[in-house]
């Protein structure tokens, strides 16, 4: 490849070293790698990236500005229409997104977009954080609930529209998934409560450990004055497989083993008082970025041996390729066409072992990915102490059984409009993982975006 096609390439720790260690992996672009990236875009008169950026990111007009050194500028622009660039440019699937559409791609490799985008953000809040204008006070006031990224976005871009904004999250601390569900390797903490201290310098007030659907309800919401509601919820719900042993002492949902080694730092123990068991032999069954994340974070809590238990081949992972290679360099087995039939106990009621059958590919199912089908006679066991079912999530259904009119998916989800996010109820909007189901940080920020608007245009009309 010319330089022209060819990407600058991100330094990252050593696999030898990063392992043993929670800091963050990819170390980011200097401003001389930033600046010879930028330079390859060409600048297309119409450019298709922008079409592919769920928040509408104007990509061209932020890289010329890094090209001419005026990365404060840059961040300026991608802040016109997202207020999480440093959480973009680390956790967002460009690859499948505006850098898919890249021209450059067609020959060579695309701009790095999101390394860009991380750059000017991390350069912004190295020199200093400016804060937008807002729009004179509307006296309209709006309840966002879940303080993750569509409830963030959401919140944002309406107190930039001259709302009273107050976000009620569930747990202690805010930035939903991005805080309990994303290891500190690949999105620190720091960079998490720095983009949530930006959007409360907007003027958005945010309460915690207030659980809707318990402690307050929607109605009681409307009750308290807020003339409408955003609902950012997330999907929390963890699945499993129902095969036996699954209750076994040493099995894990996805969520409780990164919520504990992420919010509650388990990782850091006895320094903060949350433990967490990881053995020896670990054991992630499930193929996405989760599933990536689990694992990862086993071979750093110290297992000897950390292994991807999943159903269908490698090609059909839905893992971002970025996540798989970094697992490869850091040690992580996998077993693919391999699917979990039981959980073998010991006589404590501990985990000893993973019964697993193999398999093949056969027809594609209804996700287009080719249906697993085992082979019979092809048992085996993995000698495991530890087991984490990485196997995806659904809304938790606490805020739509309290919430009368609103209606569901049969699999939980809220339905809303996708173009605007309104609900069945009136004033009631809804975005991001509680209406989709478990997707990406991007596209719950873009449902977000679309609900502040229409949710303005609803309040400005009344």
């Amino acid at each position: 490849m010319t330089a022209k096609t060819k990407r600058v390439e991100m330094p990252r720790q050593d696999p030898k070293e990063r392992i043993r260690n929670f800091n963050e992996v990819a170390l980011g672009y200097t401003e001389e790698m930033a600046r010879t990236e930028a330079s390859r875009c060409i600048q297309c008169k119409k450019p298709s990236c922008i079409k592919g950026c769920p928040v509408n990111v104007q990509i061209p007009e932020f890289i010329k500005l890094v090209k001419e050194g005026d990365y404060r500028g840059a961040a300026k622009k991608v802040k016109e229409t997202n207020s999480l660039p440093a959480i973009c440019g680390r956790v967002c699937p460009q690859e499948t997104q505006c850098e898919q559409l890249c021209v450059l791609g067609k020959k060579g490799e695309p701009v790095a977009i999101g390394r860009l985008e991380r750059f000017v953000a991390d350069f912004e809040a190295a020199t200093g954080i400016d804060k937008p204008e807002c729009a004179p006070p509307t006296g309209k006031k709006v309840a966002v609930v879940g303080s993750g990224p569509a409830g963030l976005t959401c919140a944002g871009d309406l107190a930039r529209l001259g709302h009273q904004v107050t976000i009620f999250e569930a747990l202690h601390a805010p930035g939903g998934v991005l805080i309990y569900g994303i290891p500190e390797f690949r999105l620190p903490k720091a960079i998490v409560t720095r983009e949530v201290d930006y959007v409360k310098s907007l003027g958005v007030e945010i309460q915690t450990s207030v659980i809707i659907g318990r402690t307050l309800t929607v109605d009681d919401l409307f009750g308290m004055g807020y003339q409408a509601v955003f609902l950012g919820t997330g999907a929390g719900l963890p699945k499993f497989m129902s095969i036996p042993g699954e209750n076994l002492c040493g099995v894990y949902s996805a969520n409780e083993w990164l919520t504990r080694t992420n919010l509650m730092k388990a990782y850091l123990f006895p320094e903060y008082d949350t433990p967490i068991k990881c053995g020896k032999r670990v054991a992630v069954v499930g193929g996405g970025n989760v599933a990536m994340d689990a694992v990862r974070c086993a071979l750093r809590l110290g297992a000897e041996e950390a292994m991807i238990v999943y159903r269908r081949s490698e090609a059909e992972m839905p893992a971002r390729l970025e996540e798989l290679e970094n697992a490869k360099e850091e040690g992580v087995k996998f077993y693919l066409l391999t699917n979990p039939v039981r959980v073998l106990g010991d006589e404590k009621g501990w985990v000893k072992g993973l019964e697993c059958l193999k398999m093949e590919l056969g027809e594609p199912d209804e996700s287009g990915r080719r249906r697993p089908v085992p082979i019979k006679g092809s048992e085996f066991v993995l000698d495991v102490d530890t087991v984490v079912m990485a196997l995806g999530t659904s809304p938790n259904p606490i805020v739509s059984k309290t919430t009368p009119g609103l209606r569901t998916q049969p699999w939980g989800g809220i339905i809303a409009d996708e173009a605007t996010g309104l609900t069945s109820r009136r004033g009631v909007y809804a975005g991001g993982d509680a209406v989709t189901g478990a997707a990406t940080v991007i596209l719950a920020m873009g449902a977000g975006k679309k609900a502040a608007a229409a949710i303005h245009e609803y309040l400005m009309s009344m």
